[in-house]
Parts: C-alpha cells; structure tokens; sequence
C-alpha cells in the first residue's frame, strides 16, 4: 500500500497544534470518479484521548481572552480562509462530489461569514440584571464558556457546517475537538493549516479523523467533554443520545428533515418553479433543509407538473468541475444506491416517475462513468403513506401530489415524524401566516427558499431535533450561565 499511498492525499489529525500521524487509515472516493483519493486517519480511544487533554491544556488561557481578543482571531482566520477561497472550493467540490459553482458560491463563503459572523455578535451580548430595592437585592447573570467542546459534522455541507459549531464555540471561549465525516475531511484539514497563522492558540482547535462509531463514539463517550454538538441522522443522534446520558452531556442536534412545499393556486409560478428546482436538487438535495414533498393545490397541479418537469430536465449532471453542470455526484456509492432504492420503490407502488432516474439516459463524460450520478428526479401520485413521503431520501427526488384545502394540507404536511423546514407559495398574506403558524416546523420560508438570518434560530421540531443554533442560542448552548444574588 505505500506504492499506492504515495500519490494519494494524506491527512493527519491535528492536535494540540500539530499535524500527528495516525496508526490506521481509512480510503476516502472521489465520487465523481469513483476512484480513491484520499487516505484518512481511522482514529478511536487514543486519538481523541490526546485531542481532549490538548483541549483542556489549553482552554484557562482561552477563556480568559476578552472577547474582542477571541473576535480579531476569528476575523483574522475568516479572511485567511478567504484568501484561499478557490483552493477551498476545488477541494470541497472534488471530496464531496458537489459543483464548483455550488462550493464557490455557497460552501466556502458561508464558511468565512460564520467566522465572521460570530467574529462581531459576541461583542454585542448583554447579561440580565433585577433589583429587589425593597430588600437591597440586586441579581444580575454572568455567562462563562462551558470547557471542551465536542463538534461532530455531516458530509453533504462539510466545512460551511463544520465551521458552524466551530466559530460559536471558540467565540464564547471554549475549546473543542471536532470530528468531521470521514467521507468529507480535506477542507477541514485544509482550515487547521491556517490556525497558527489565525493567532488561534495551541489546543484550542482540534480535528481529530475517522468514524463515527470510533472517533465519534469516544468523543461522546468522554468524561471531559461536556456539551456536544450534531448535526447528521437522527438514528445517530439517537445513539449520542443514549451514550452521553449517563454523563449529563449538553446536546445540540440538528437531524433530518422531509420538508414539504406547499403551493396554493394563487402562487407565482414564475418564482415557484425555478426556486422549488432550486430547494428540491440543489448540491444533488443532500441538504437537510431541501425540499423533498410538493403538495399542489388541484387548481394548478397539471400545469405546476408539466413546468416543473420539463425544467427539471435542463438540468446537467456531469463532472463537478465544470461550471455549466448543476448536478453534482452524489457522496458514495451506498448512497446512490439507497437514493435509487427508494424511487425503485415508488415505481413498486404504482407511483409515476416523470424523470429522472429510469426514465431519461445520463451521458456522462469520459472520466465520470464511475462516478455516483444521479439526475433530478420527479415522482407523482404517490401514496402519502409511502416510504418515499415519510422517510429522508437526502437524494435528487421529489413527490409532487395534489391537495384541495388548506386544513387538509397543512395536516398532511404535519403527517411525517420529522419538522425541520417548510416552504409555502401564495400571493395571499393572511393564508401565508395562518399555515406558517399550523406547520409543525422549526424554519417556514414563504415565497422563497434558504434566506438565513444567521441571528435567527434554526433548528427543527420533533424527529428534526434538540436545540436551536444563531446567534443568541449557540451563545446560550455554549456558555453557562449562572445567577448571582448581592445584599447590600
């Protein structure tokens, strides 16, 4: 295997602030190939051991920086990462199998404008203060970082998520120890080369490699870390859930979504088709908010269904680094085949697929014939019972069905076990905060999709979640907060 290693990427964790050699690694594909490129540590016990003591090493010199010190090092990591913006983009677009354009234009810029984000909304945090002058009391709040953090990050958004926990985290003065996916490393080993440049001191930010039923189940498992953040399945979060509870962890999750969009016959189409193409396929619909169940008022659901076809058959799936295609490879050769799984299913049903996967031919260039494509995929009159309306498909697919009123929409759109983003299309305002109201949900778009107000809490109901993240909730979820009573 050295012969074959040697022209393959390698990665190494990096603790305490450097880059440290692992025992054993993990293959990690290219998915537009289908080729390896890519090595990665498989660490476990020892790797997140020596990352949570570097944590802790460094975490009295950290928390006790002002928080306009903390604030010009996130600046200052935030325009480094900028500067190596097309670097980032190629990386994450090659590992993760999504278009340049997407990386270029959505992944890396968030990633920097979380940095910055946080950078400036610690500086503006106020504590609360009650006077008891009858009796000579004042009670005022003191909020101080919790300790070691541990950051656990998904593959579908790999660095713009990662540095989501990240920059609240060590903004509030914590430490942390992150574990990306396995399947998505090479930005976030990418940003640890920059640290040092940053001003971040040793120990405060620590990337440890591998899966999660071995680095990520330590990391949850660890007596020093106190409070964990997630965001990935629910069938994993479920499992964090039951190994950190015998040590009163602090849990952050942010799980799956199957969220509908609902378009009443008063919409504009000519902004509902485009921006629902847009929520249900972009970056392949590997995003937890993506739209994956459209309920059509009768009205208009024959022309709604021929429109948003025939656009979603313009849409070019291919190499990920050419700027004209808009679908990307999806992330491994599992996934596909679970993706493909569920429309094989659908048919099954006696559902209707009216493209997409089975029913248009995919040319793919000469390099790509291995890798793990997939085109947007549209499947009508399926049953609202069916696997394929209650479950996360996380794929190119979306259920198109009719729908005659509002009450009885808004109860099927109600009827999955997740609640994590809806999207409602109507030109009427009272029916657009009435239904925004009745949806069991933690984020409800009208008229648009994935506008972020980063203040703003986000976060899903039910199946979807525990906890919100923003600007005053991870402030909150990574800060203690005690109150003091003073006598006077």
């Amino acid at each position: 295997t050295m012969a074959h290693s040697k022209s393959l990427l390698v990665l190494e964790n990096f603790i305490g602030g450097k880059f440290v050699p692992c025992s054993s690694y993990i293959d990690s594909y290219n998915p537009s190939t289908g080729d390896v490129y890519c090595r990665v540590p498989d660490s476990g016990k020892e790797e997140v051991e020596a990352a949570v003591k570097a944590a802790k090493d460094a975490f009295p010199i950290w928390s006790s920086k002002s928080p306009l010190e903390r604030s010009q090092i996130l600046n200052k990591l935030a325009d480094l990462i900028e500067h190596d913006l097309e670097a980032f983009a190629q990386a994450e677009s090659k590992d993760q199998g999504k278009t340049i354009t997407f990386a270029r234009t959505v992944d890396i810029p968030r990633a920097v404008y979380n940095f910055r984000f946080f950078a400036s909304s610690i500086l503006h945090h106020v504590t609360e203060c009650t006077e008891m002058a009858t009796i000579g009391c004042v009670h005022y709040t003191s909020r101080t970082p919790v300790g070691v953090a541990g950051l656990i990050s998904p593959w579908n958004l790999p660095l713009y998520l990662l540095t989501w926990k990240i920059a609240p985290a060590i903004a509030c003065g914590n430490t942390v120890v992150a574990k990306p996916s396995e399947m998505t490393s090479v930005t976030a080993w990418m940003m640890c080369k920059l640290l040092e440049k940053a001003g971040v001191p040793h120990g405060v930010v620590n990337v440890v490699f591998g899966t999660g039923a071995k680095a990520g189940e330590a990391l949850v498992c660890h007596p020093d870390v106190p409070l964990i953040s997630f965001t990935g399945s629910t069938l994993t979060a479920q499992r964090i859930t039951e190994k950190s509870a015998p040590h009163c962890k602090r849990l952050s999750l942010e799980l799956g979504g199957k969220n509908p969009a609902i378009v009443f016959d008063d919409a504009d189409l000519s902004q509902c088709i485009p921006t629902t193409l847009r929520s249900s396929f972009a970056n392949q619909g590997e995003i937890c908010l993506c739209t994956s169940r459209i309920f059509v008022q009768r009205g208009i659901y024959s022309e709604f269904l021929k429109r948003f076809v025939a656009e979603a058959k313009k849409w070019k799936a291919g190499n990920p680094s050419d700027p004209t295609v808009n679908v990307g490879a999806l992330i491994s050769k599992e996934h596909l085949e679970k993706v493909r799984n569920y429309v094989k299913k659908a048919q099954a049903e006696g559902a209707r697929v009216l493209c997409g996967e089975g029913v248009d031919s995919l040319a793919l260039p000469t390099g790509n014939q291995k890798g793990y494509f997939m085109l947007p995929t549209v499947i009508a009159e399926v049953k609202d019972e069916s696997c394929c309306m209650q479950e996360e498909i996380f794929g190119p697919v979306t259920c198109v069905v009719a729908f005659d009123t509002e009450e009885e929409v808004i109860e099927r759109a109600n009827s999955v076990k997740y609640g994590l983003a809806a999207t409602v299309w109507s030109s009427n305002v009272g029916r657009v905060h009435r239904v925004a109201q009745s949806l069991q949900s933690g984020l409800v778009w009208t008229n648009c999709w994935l506008i972020r107000d980063l203040n703003l809490p986000f976060g899903g109901m039910k199946a979807s979640g525990i906890g919100r993240e923003g600007a005053k909730d991870s402030y909150e979820f990574f800060t203690e907060v005690k109150t003091i009573t003073i006598k006077h």
